[in-house]
């Protein structure tokens, strides 16, 4: 599942690498009636059965094949950008915008993990060269990028319910030079002659005859319905806050209690964790934090993708240094799956949050 945010993902990136440093703080529908581009599912998927859902999606996506997506995102979508929710007709419409011309492109190194029964999560590298156009406006995609797609078994078929992807970045390289101050010269514009600028200003009021928006009336477009949050979200939030205390804390026992057994996570710079007992070690041992005093979370939004799964996204920070780079904010999606009557991280896509 490609999207059109991948476009701008280096800008963020270079921002990322400039002002927070390399690994920062890592912590803690039914599809349409044809589905002709969703697969079969087996009883349990593999890596590579997943993968291969994700390089047809890609190739769509590079056409602007909206629908193809039509087929394939679950009607409870969620896609999260720059702090921005996106549902499954808002990430349609994206792609329906876009089209690419590529050399060559890969999708490998995929890992799996579950999150219950009937989801699983797909974490892949992506290498791109080529360029994609969207309103007129061409632009690179960056590469390489570490990608991650969360897909649910619904009847006989998967369907995506989640797709991210963030640069994969080498702390210790520099930040890009800044632009020259030559480059940004605009060619000077001319003057309108004094007739022709009142000609205009006469004209600005007056609506053109063929425009039926003169004479609509302004409440014609219905605005689109809020994205409501689900019943969970507070008691989410309130989990969510006491992991990023338990990272301040370097409590491996709360770690231990509340994750998931298949837990796994991709951090800022493209890094991916693939196993509960590396992410502890790393959080409460590896990593070298100073000054750290406070943690917090903001903006959290759940969204319900089934009676067991959520989907929590937010706005995470944490003072002080880790491991020698000053840390900050952090762009979060936690994935929370229900065993018996409690709540566990099963997995979670953090990235750049400028």
């Amino acid at each position: 599942m490609k999207h059109l945010r991948l476009m701008i993902i280096a800008a963020i990136a270079a921002a990322f690498i400039a002002s927070c440093g390399g690994a920062a703080d890592n912590k803690a529908g039914n599809a349409n009636a044809a589905n002709t581009g969703a697969k079969p599912a087996a009883s349990a998927p593999t890596a590579e059965s997943l993968l291969e859902l994700d390089k047809k999606a890609t190739e769509a996506w590079f056409k602007g094949d909206a629908r193809h997506f039509e087929d394939i995102l679950a009607a409870k979508f969620v896609s999260f950008f720059e702090g921005k929710r996106g549902d499954r007709n808002a990430e349609i419409e994206m792609i329906r915008k876009n089209k690419c011309e590529v050399k060559s492109w890969s999708l490998d190194e995929p890992k799996m993990s579950k999150i219950d029964d009937t989801t699983y999560v797909v974490v892949y590298k992506g290498t791109f060269d080529g360029e994609c156009t969207m309103d007129g406006k061409s632009m690179k995609i960056p590469s390489p990028v570490r990608a991650a797609s969360v897909w649910q078994k619904v009847g006989d078929l998967w369907q995506g319910v989640y797709h991210n992807e963030t640069l994969i970045i080498d702390p210790k390289a520099p930040a890009p030079a800044p632009e020259k101050a030559a480059d940004k010269k605009e060619a000077p514009k001319a003057e309108p002659k004094k007739e022709d600028a009142k000609a205009a200003d006469a004209k600005a009021g007056e609506p053109k005859k063929d425009d039926k928006s003169a004479t609509a009336s302004p409440a014609t477009a219905p605005a689109p319905a809020k994205p409501t949050p689900s019943a969970n979200t507070d008691a989410l939030v309130k989990l969510h806050t006491a992991g990023w205390e338990a990272f301040k804390a370097k409590d491996a026992k709360w770690f231990e209690a509340n994750m998931a057994s298949s837990f796994s996570f991709v951090d800022p710079i493209g890094n991916y964790v693939g196993s509960k007992a590396d992410a502890i070690k790393m959080w409460t041992e590896t990593m070298k934090c100073e000054g750290i005093t406070k943690v917090g979370v903001s903006e959290g939004f759940a969204t319900s993708i089934s009676p067991t799964v959520e989907i929590l996204t937010l706005k995470g920070m944490a003072d002080g240094t880790c491991d020698g780079q000053k840390n900050g904010n952090l762009w979060q999606t936690a994935i929370y799956a229900k065993e018996g009557d409690a709540w566990k991280l099963a997995f979670m896509f953090e990235s750049p949050a400028k």
